[in-house]
């Protein structure tokens, strides 16, 4: 029996002028199934969802049909729809409601009118199946991002849903704690049967799991399969979409391999293997680009710099000394919590350093006037874009920052938002929130930019257009600073990556060097070819590599 159906659904935001965001959606979700939605940003991904709950349905024009066990899902009491379909949202900020981790977990089952013996027994249960013991007794302000959203996803099952929708996750979770928390998701469905309903940009994780690959563009449904039959179709078609699919097709379509696709790093990396058994690969090390001499005082540097948010705290920063060669993109990667966000802080003076320095092309940040530092020298992309927006339409937070309307119009044809300069920025998806924040910070034309998280929430396919503005920045004399979660991303188009670890940047070096020697925190793409390859870290590392192989075989 099927869990979901939805038929012929239709809608369009009230403030759209009649733009459908979904168009005649027809899908059926089975019990016990795991489905992954993809797209790209604005293409319908969270709309879908939240029509899926009656409570988080977004203001608009609906048409068509949606049945919940084969009930009309506007006729499932709002208890039953708390009980058993259970939501985690992108943010997990915006979904916890109290103070302790116990409370937290508690709270769903109290809303519920759980007995007291019922709702402790669940709440050990749930608390020693994630794991949670350790922290079962802190405030939630004090837990890392990753530890906010496995609180989240335990609260949820506390309540024992019988469907799991989660909409991206793992937007704000560093690399490992991205896989340990899918992994939980994917045992959640397959020891307990809950039916998951998840969208998510990072699709390494989950791709290959998926009983069915649903994929959305503009609106509408394009492709509803299995993840083979997907990805082969949109290689086939030459989609845009085509460059969101895991590192493993993508690899295995773009050499014009033949026989099985792999879906995982294991079976890419057999793959690889058994073609190169009978003969050793001749190239086994791409062409490594010669790094860049720095010349001239560096954009930015830090010295013995220590921070701690409160007197009787542990030191967030304890020493950190890095510098930033003058128009290089330098990328800080790390785990959640250990100091990267306060690092931006402390060089923007948010968070003011109790000893060591700041020094901004050369000059000691205290000796910047008060406004000077954020004159056409330093501007920083927060991690919640939403902290920027301060006004009813993308139009106005944009003239905020200018009286000259060309510019801003430019800012926002750069950053593609051009369409949505008539929305209010809250009514945006997580992707075009992200590209709006972005258009209002290069507007105020800073030689030094920091950006913390910078492709959270963004879509592959507009992720290779976020690095040609950051490259044609960079070519501007534009220094960039990113804190990232993405490694993909930093091993294709950074300069430089530090890893932060302890309060402290352990490690500087190029991609290749820094993620060809890493286990865990590299990429597919090295982790998948280290059988046969060095130093490859990007796809098309090992892509290039496999077809110089099969050409010196010919």
């Amino acid at each position: 029996m099927a869990h979901f159906e939805i038929k012929h659904l239709t809608f369009s935001y009230a403030s759209s002028n009649q733009k459908n965001s979904l168009q005649d959606v027809s899908l059926t979700i089975e019990k016990g199934s795991y489905v992954v939605v993809c797209g790209k940003s604005g293409s319908g991904k969270t709309t879908l969802l939240r029509h899926l709950k009656t409570v988080l349905t977004p203001h608009g024009v609906r048409s068509g049909e949606i049945l919940f066990g084969g009930t009309p899902l506007c006729e499932v009491s709002q208890r039953d729809q708390s009980s058993k379909i259970g939501f985690v949202m992108q943010n997990p900020d915006d979904q916890i409601v109290t103070d302790k981790v116990w409370h937290e977990l508690a709270f769903g089952l109290e809303s519920l009118g759980c007995d007291q013996k019922t709702m402790r027994l669940r709440v050990a249960e749930m608390a020693s199946y994630f794991g949670i013991q350790g922290w079962f007794h802190r405030d939630v302000a004090e837990l890392s991002g990753g530890q906010k959203q496995l609180l989240n996803l335990a609260s949820i099952m506390a309540m024992q849903p019988e469907v799991l929708i989660l909409d991206e996750p793992t937007s704000q979770l560093d690399p490992i704690a991205a896989s340990d928390f899918l992994n939980t998701v994917r045992k959640i469905n397959l020891e307990l049967g809950t039916t998951i309903i998840i969208t998510e940009h990072r699709l390494e994780d989950i791709y290959h799991a998926a009983d069915k690959v649903v994929v959305m563009e503009h609106g509408k449904m394009v492709a509803n399969d299995t993840p083979r039959q997907v990805g082969a179709l949109l290689y086939r078609q030459n989609s845009e979409m085509f460059a969101a699919l895991p590192a493993p097709v993508r690899i295995f379509y773009q050499s014009n391999a033949s026989g099985q696709c792999p879906l995982t790093v294991r079976e890419g990396r057999s793959w690889l293997t058994s073609t190169f058994e009978a003969k050793a690969p001749t190239v086994t090390e791409p062409v490594i680009p010669p790094v860049k001499e720095p010349t001239g005082a560096p954009a930015l540097r830090l010295k013995e710099a220590w921070f701690r948010y409160e007197k009787d705290t542990p030191d967030v920063l304890q020493g950190v000394s890095f510098e930033v060669p003058a128009g290089q993109l330098f990328a800080i990667v790390g785990g959640n919590g250990a100091g990267k966000s306060t690092t931006l802080k402390a060089v923007c003076g948010i968070c003011k350093p109790y000893r060591g320095k700041v020094e901004i092309f050369g000059k000691p940040l205290g000796k910047y006037k008060s406004g000077e530092l954020f004159q056409n020298c330093l501007s920083m992309l927060p991690q919640d874009p939403k902290s920027l927006f301060v006004k009813k339409t993308v139009r106005e937070d944009l003239e905020e920052m200018t009286k000259d309307e060309k510019k801003a119009a430019q800012a926002a044809e750069l950053c593609e938002i051009t369409e949505l300069l008539d929305s209010h920025p809250y009514d945006l998806s997580g992707g075009e929130q992200q590209r709006a924040a972005l258009a209002k910070v290069l507007l105020t034309e800073p030689k030094l930019l920091l950006l913390d998280e910078p492709t959270k929430g963004l879509d592959s396919f507009f992720k290779q257009k976020f690095a040609k503005i950051l490259k044609k920045l960079q070519g501007e004399g534009i220094t960039i600073v990113m804190v990232s979660h993405d490694v993909e991303f930093c091993a294709e188009y950074a300069d430089l990556v530090s890893m932060f670890f302890d309060g402290q940047i352990l490690t500087t070096d190029t991609p290749h060097r820094f993620f060809g020697s890493n286990s865990f925190y590299t990429t597919a793409s090295n982790r998948m070819s280290r059988c046969v390859f060095r130093n490859a870290v990007t796809a098309g590392d090992v892509v290039s590599l496999y077809q110089k192989n099969m050409e010196a075989r010919a």
